[in-house]
């Protein structure tokens, strides 16, 4: 049972969720604006197009309004809602429905200027909730479509890294990035993904107390690789383990990376808000 006594979050600056999932949370408003308070000032939200992917589009701009008018309620200084981007994609979890109206259905998605990436794509070996093939089969149709969009990818992988890795060479990493999210392996598999020109995700099981080899990861990939996200409302940190997590925890992840590394905790939040905004800053050319 988590502890539920209230925990003050670190001020770590500005820093990025880059991977969360708002349209699972139960009040996507008030956890927008709690995030704001700790803040986080970039969020990357993912939406399934197997599953109601046209809820995200329709309600997030209501969100963020409604986000946005209760903070300037509040008494103090002003501070803004964090700005949102969209990840679209097929979960492998659900890649047996990934059809050719899906694809279709992704292509038209990608098209509205808040999509900042395709995913999350790949191979969960772990639970096979997809048979391998159709898990095979949607994650290298997520990389052609990346590659035709000019968009990054988010890559999904549990139980599968060797596999993943092998289609990504054989894909090609898109020239706008790939996020290895929620990275839970060692070292050296962290250090062959940053090689290929990817950014490690790092989420809640960072902090867990027995994550030896998830932070020797976070110690051995260069500061410009790095990522930190919730995956909200699933996997929250330390010390609010086995609660639904949300985008204002991900300040208690980006502290510990900084302790890891014995860096600036001001100074690695700056930089992991930096890196989430070079990935999901745009497509470099028309799509």
């Amino acid at each position: 049972m988590a502890d539920d006594r209230p925990v003050e979050l670190p001020f770590v600056g500005h820093v990025a969720d880059a991977h969360a999932h708002l349209d699972m949370l139960d009040d996507p408003v008030a956890a927008l604006q709690r995030a704001a308070l700790a803040g986080v000032g970039f969020i990357a939200t993912v939406t399934d197009v197997t599953e109601d992917a046209g809820r995200t589009f329709a309600e997030l701009g209501g969100w963020l309004a409604d986000a946005s008018a209760r903070l300037a309620e509040r008494d103090g200084p002003a501070i803004e809602v964090p700005e949102v981007r969209i990840i679209v994609g097929c979960h492998p979890h659900n890649a047996s429905a990934f059809d050719a109206e899906a694809e279709d259905r992704l292509c038209e998605l990608s098209l509205d200027p808040r999509v900042a990436a395709i995913g999350e794509a790949g191979l969960d070996f772990h639970y096979d909730n997809s048979p391998r093939d159709d898990q095979r089969r949607a994650f290298r149709s997520s990389l052609r479509i990346a590659h035709e969009l000019d968009l990054p990818v988010v890559v999904h992988l549990r139980e599968a890294h060797e596999e993943g890795m092998a289609i990504l060479a054989e894909e090609g990493v898109p020239e706008p990035g790939c996020i290895i999210h929620c990275f839970t392996e060692d070292a050296p598999l962290a250090l062959r993904f940053a090689e290929m020109g990817c950014y490690v995700s790092f989420a809640g099981p960072t902090t867990f107390k027995k994550a030896d080899a998830i932070r020797e990861a976070v110690a051995a990939v260069a500061l410009d690789r790095l990522l930190v996200e919730t995956d909200c409302p699933f996997l929250a940190p330390e010390p609010y383990r086995g609660r639904r997590n949300e985008p204002a925890w991900v300040t208690l992840t980006a502290a510990v990376v900084a302790g890891v590394r014995a860096e600036e905790t001001s100074e690695v939040s700056a930089a992991l808000y930096a890196n989430a905004r070079t990935i999901f800053g745009g497509r470099t050319g028309s799509a």
